[in-house]
């Protein structure tokens, strides 16, 4: 199951995300043998995810996204504020550094730490 909620004004193609998730999901539950995995992604406000890197991270600072992960499920957490700043410092769209953020943190939960070429082929393949 893959639940998305948008707690910003931000619009945001909710089944695009879902849609990410679950390829990745698919692709890399069956590649290491897990079970099925539930994933929650929340999209938050500057403040809540500076509040949450903060109690989790130790870091006072926004970012744009953070990964929890617990036995058989895991809860993205993903600021839209901070994406368009990056977006725009590295002249990308919204939307493609939307599904990159999420990607990082898909690959987080799933164990994988700074793979940006397993991020880019996944990106690729949305945004080829």
């Amino acid at each position: 199951m893959i639940a998305v909620n948008n707690l910003t004004k931000v619009k945001i193609d909710k089944e695009l995300l879902k849609k990410i998730a679950k390829k990745i999901l698919e692709k890399e539950s069956a590649s290491r043998r897990k079970k099925e995995f539930e994933v929650s992604i929340v999209l938050v406000g500057a403040e809540r995810i500076k509040e949450l890197n903060k109690e989790y991270k130790g870091k006072n600072q926004t970012t744009d996204v953070l990964a929890f992960s617990y036995d058989d499920s895991g809860e993205i957490v993903i600021c839209p504020k901070e994406v368009k700043k990056n977006s725009k410092k590295i002249s990308s769209d919204f939307q493609t550094e939307l599904a990159r953020v999420l990607i990082h943190g898909l690959l987080h939960l799933l164990g994988f730490h700074h793979q940006s070429s397993k991020e880019e082929k996944y990106l690729s393949q949305f945004y080829g």
